[in-house]
């Protein structure tokens, strides 16, 4: 097992920053938390019948002076079920402030859109496995390592993203989860990432009282796709992100006694703009619009409706290997949650609720956390999933669990 330790990167970011720490305001933070995920079905495909076994302490620096500011957040933590000790760099950045733009460079979580698990032009890394496995949702977003530009004219404020080196999203380890494989026996696996980075831009402002924004991504698939070295006797799969470009919109604001939110995206699968490829995704154009009100006191609904339509799709079907499942044209999805707050609000129920109508997949989270302190919180909580073998949800019917964390704040 290797020793923790902060990557160079995150050493020089401190290096380089000491001198701004040692005359800015600055406030150190931490955690303990201990974080437990029990099989429920069956156990994992490596034999072990824990999805996730791990203390974990997080260190926090937050330094501001004038118009400066330095965040670094790092985790370290002992995984029980075979990967040890690790450490991560969760973010480290440095901030520049002016009257009418501002700069930010490392190591850092960007959100883009409005949607609830379902992500339209959200188009950064995301880490699915540690959803599934029943940790803190923040751990979902991943950092990315960019320049972050933002300018403030009377026209309108944009946001522009540029990071040198591509990070994928982290898709559940097949070695904790019954990940569909459609090419089981062929173990020779190689995997290529991007040579290079990506850029985003986001452009909004406020009209008639509604949120609304632009969007442009140039990059890559942040999930990989397969390809065989021979569809006839395959003795190697290679794993890559396809090129990706993204053109979407957003408007949010009050409607009635709620939140309205609409979004839509096109997804240019520029590397198979006619379709014809099987191993990359065809271009697509993603739908969203929710609503969120509060129908009594501590209490908060939310609903999605999501679709998404294959474009090419003829093109898709005449070159799909025979035995490869079969995506449909249009996919519907619907999802709800429900949050409710007991008890001064020391305790809170939630549950969120996905089904995909087309697939007949389904994923379902309730969760209840109570404040036993300021300092101290534990949270219990089940992920079920369903549908078909192959669908993204319906692959892990096996890997339902129930989840146990428990945290310390100092």
């Amino acid at each position: 097992m290797g020793r923790l330790r902060l990557r160079p990167a995150a050493l020089w970011l401190v290096v380089l920053c000491a001198p701004l720490a040692a005359r800015a305001e600055v406030a150190l933070s931490s955690f303990l938390q201990q974080n437990t995920a029990v099989n429920t079905v069956t156990a994992n495909p490596g034999g072990r019948h824990y999805k996730w076994l791990e203390e974990r302490a997080q260190l926090k620096l937050d330094a501001t002076g004038g118009a400066w500011r330095l965040l670094a957040k790092g985790d370290f933590a002992y995984d029980h079920l075979g990967r040890g000790e690790q450490s991560e760099l969760r973010e480290g950045y440095v901030d520049y402030a002016a009257d009418n733009w501002d700069l930010r460079a490392g190591r850092q979580i960007i959100t883009w859109g409005h949607g609830d698990l379902v992500f339209v032009n959200d188009v950064f890394p995301k880490d699915h496995e540690a959803l599934f496995a029943g940790r803190p949702l923040e751990y979902l977003k991943r950092g990315i390592d960019a320049v972050k530009l933002g300018a403030y004219p009377e026209l309108a404020s944009f946001e522009l993203v540029a990071a040198p080196r591509f990070r994928e999203s982290r898709v559940p380890d097949s070695r904790r989860f019954h990940v569909f494989d459609p090419m089981p026996a062929v173990t020779n696996r190689e995997t290529l990432k991007p040579g290079q980075g990506d850029v985003g831009l986001r452009m909004y402002r406020d009209i008639a009282g509604y949120d609304a924004a632009l969007y442009l991504y140039r990059g890559f698939q942040r999930t990989p796709s397969m390809r065989p070295d021979s569809m006839t006797a395959p003795t190697k799969v290679t794993l890559f992100h396809p090129k990706l470009s993204v053109y979407g919109a957003s408007v949010s604001g009050r409607a009635g006694d709620g939140v309205l939110s609409l979004e839509g995206a096109y997804y240019d699968s520029r590397q198979d703009r006619e379709g014809t490829d099987f191993a990359v995704p065809n271009s697509q154009t993603r739908l969203l619009a929710g609503y969120q009100f509060q129908p009594g006191e501590d209490l908060s609904l939310s609903f999605q409706y999501y679709t998404e339509y294959m474009h090419d799709y003829g093109a898709y079907r005449a070159g799909l290997p025979a035995g490869f499942p079969v995506d449909k044209r249009w996919s519907h999805t619907v999802t709800v949650r429900v949050t409710q707050l007991f008890l001064h609000q020391t305790l809170r129920f939630s549950a969120f609720i996905l089904r995909n109508t087309s697939t007949s997949d389904y994923f379902v989270n309730p969760e209840l956390r109570y404040s036993f302190t300021d300092k101290v919180w534990g949270a219990i909580g089940v992920n079920l999933f369903g549908g078909k073998p192959w669908g993204q949800f319906g692959q892990l019917s096996p890997d339902d669990n129930v989840y146990l964390q428990v945290r310390y704040e100092f």
